[in-house]
């Protein structure tokens, strides 16, 4: 059963946003049991500006290839290296060790709160 932690935001695409200076996100744990084991991730490069909406990465699995779509508008300013290096963190902690992008945001985009998110998912 997937989790959904109450202090995150969500997005219908199935990513998570932990608010702060700077924000963080990530994909869901139903996003990640959906794909199955991640195997490649490739993230955008510290300083590149991202939309929110808009595709920022992709995400590898040994059943497909998936893209990963930015919760916010701002300045990347880290990616997780550990997670590049080893994908499969994503699989087994992605709302902690699994972590994929830092950022400066500027602007949000449409959010759910985990509640939402459930209902959304059907979980």
């Amino acid at each position: 059963m997937s989790t959904f932690p109450e202090n995150l935001k969500y997005t219908v695409e199935h990513e998570w946003l932990a608010q702060g200076e700077p924000s963080t996100f990530g994909i869901t744990d139903t996003a990640a049991g959906a794909l199955g084991d991640i195997v490649y991730l490739e993230l955008p490069a510290v300083g590149t500006e991202i939309t929110a909406g808009a595709v920022c990465g992709e995400i590898e699995s040994t059943k497909s290839v998936s893209e990963l779509f930015s919760p916010v508008t701002g300045t990347v300013v880290a990616i997780n290296d550990a997670a590049v290096e080893d994908p499969s963190l994503v699989n087994s902690d992605p709302y902690g060790e699994g972590w994929l992008v830092r950022v400066d945001v500027t602007e949000t985009g449409p959010l759910l709160t985990a509640e939402e998110y459930r209902a959304e998912v059907g979980s």
